[in-house]
């Protein structure tokens, strides 16, 4: 699990690695942040016509990186 959240989450997951996390902490940490940024990027999102259409769990805590990341892959779209 960890490695395809890092597949996400790269610079997430090796900072907790470096900073001495756990496997598991780590996969705890970063897991619903993976799931959500990964929709982002697939263009679920892509089409919502206003925030009120956007589902529940559409939206986590992200740096800036990450969601300069989501911003690029729409402008590509």
């Amino acid at each position: 699990h960890c490695l395809a959240v890092r597949a996400v989450c790269q610079r997430d997951i090796d900072g907790d690695r470096g900073h001495g996390y756990s496997w598991k902490i780590t996969l705890l940490r970063n897991y619903w942040k993976s799931k959500v940024k990964q929709e982002w990027l697939s263009g679920k999102y892509s089409n919502i016509p206003s925030q009120h259409s956007l589902p529940e769990k559409s939206m986590y805590p992200m740096d800036v990186d990450t969601w300069g990341e989501i911003l690029e892959a729409e402008l590509e779209r």
